[in-house]
């Protein structure tokens, strides 16, 4: 199916300059420190903060743009978020509110000054086909702020909205239901994935052997070594969920390779030892590191989950090797979504724009993965050629993913988005699919140990089968 429609609204090159005449007012403000700030605010979406350097008139010479061509905000829109916005039929429009902060360090906090607002309308209609710049250049902030002269304070700024394609899937369950997975496009859905949430044997280590991918199909008894009535209340480890495709091959896999316990003399996994999981891609005939997720309890008494999400590079299961491309928290009452985007990476003149999609861009996931691939290689892609998401592609900035996580206690079904530029095969997709699911039994893994897991997750009740 093709990709979904999605929209993103930036706003950056952002600078200031003051009249002449009122520079002396200002005499505390000192432009190397980056002393105004302003809030970018969208309607229904969290406003957000950025710096703003001071331009001189010297600087400035002929009143042309500074071109700093940095990012201060981004704004994603889906389809139906933009048709409600068109059906409303009333103005709608992106504000900057510029602060002084005279110290150049509360940001918002403590000691402000309001320098003055602006204003851009955006006319969203076709926005999501096509890029546009709607606005580019220095805009007074404010009539009331003019001087004898006539002149103002004047804010530079870019306002550009482009198209951003994404892939959107979405889980038919909870992940240690052992769920279907399917590709959404509107109101159509297609299965396009199967996941089996199993327990890893403690003594199958080496999961990038030969036989873990060639064996996957093959069922293995997991035998208790302990007779706890709950090791649940110790520990929690061995979790693996497992992506195929419709054929019955594993394209991608998700396995807790680092228990999540509690801290000593408490009943929360610490960021200071948290519980880990490795996101594995097939490829020539064994499993190949991708990923590694980290997760833990915030201290104190926070509600906050952790979690931090580094690529390898080659392949390569070293820590030396990674590099951080998610870091955030999210809230265990109310969840919220795992992000990774590079937008604010990147500077206004390189971020890449997604060309238009047409119907030889769809992904075909219920069929092989790639043309030309060898026979008996699983899926039907080429494991050991498929191009992947690399450190090395993502420095190209842009959306890469997100994923839904629901909060403790509450039913979860995933959703994840995944920017269309990096996605070229199944596995790639796959691989998307089970970091999701991963973070979501994240939140599971991170519960209290005073708490009692549900019984999917609980592994000392009954034998259980692992399957790869």
């Amino acid at each position: 199916m093709d990709p979904c429609p999605f929209l993103r609204i930036l706003v950056g090159n952002l600078a200031v300059k003051f009249p002449v005449s009122t520079k002396p007012s200002l005499s505390r403000i000192h432009p190397s420190t980056s002393p105004c700030f302003c809030w970018i605010k969208l309607k229904d979406f969290p406003r957000q903060a950025a710096t703003i350097p001071l331009v001189t008139p010297h600087e400035d010479g002929n009143s042309q743009n500074p071109e700093t061509n940095k990012i201060s905000a981004c704004f994603s829109l889906s389809k139906s978020q933009v048709d409600r916005i068109i059906s409303r039929g009333s103005s709608y429009n992106v504000s900057v509110e510029v602060y002084a902060d005279p110290d150049g360090r509360t940001c918002g906090l403590g000691a402000r000054k309001l320098l003055g607002k602006v204003s851009v309308a955006l006319d969203l209609r076709g926005a999501e086909s096509r890029p546009s710049v709607v606005h580019n250049g220095w805009i007074a902030m404010g009539q009331n702020r003019s001087n004898k002269n006539g002149s103002s304070a004047q804010l530079c700024l870019t306002v550009r909205t482009e198209p951003d394609p994404r892939f959107v899937f979405q889980f038919g369950g909870e992940p240690e239901c052992s769920p279907q997975v399917f590709q959404v496009q509107g109101s159509v859905k297609q299965a396009v994935f199967t996941c089996k949430f199993g327990f890893r044997n403690s003594s199958d280590r080496n999961l990038g052997s030969r036989s873990s991918l060639s064996e996957s199909n093959a069922t293995r008894n997991w035998l208790p070594l302990k007779t706890d009535k709950d090791q649940s209340s110790k520990e929690r480890k061995g979790w693996s969920i497992t992506v195929h495709d419709l054929s019955g091959s594993p394209v991608a896999m998700a396995s807790m390779v680092t228990p999540f316990v509690p801290s000593p003399g408490s009943d929360r996994v610490s960021r200071s030892n948290p519980g880990a999981w490795l996101i594995l891609r097939p490829g020539c005939g064994t499993w190949k590191p991708w990923g590694r997720l980290e997760a833990w309890r915030e201290p104190g008494f926070t509600d906050a989950l952790g979690y931090r999400f580094d690529l390898f590079h080659d392949d390569i299961a070293a820590a030396s090797t990674t590099t951080t491309v998610a870091s955030s928290t999210l809230s265990t009452k109310h969840g919220g979504k795992f992000t990774m985007d590079m937008t604010m990476t990147t500077n206004l003149a390189s971020t890449p724009t997604p060309s238009i999609i047409s119907p030889q861009s769809s992904l075909d996931l219920g069929s092989r993965s790639r043309s030309g691939s060898r026979p008996g290689s699983g899926s039907g892609s080429d494991f050991g050629f498929a191009a992947t998401l690399s450190p090395q592609s993502l420095y190209r900035g842009g959306f890469v993913m997100s994923s839904t996580v629901a909060g403790v206690g509450k039913f979860s079904k995933p959703e994840v988005e995944v920017g269309v530029q990096h996605v070229t095969c199944t596995e790639d997709a796959a691989a998307f699919v089970a970091l999701a699911a991963a973070m979501d039994l994240s939140m599971d893994a991170c519960l209290s140990f005073t708490q009692k897991l549900r019984k999917e997750l609980r592994q000392q009740q009954q034998t259980h089968n692992f399957v790869v």
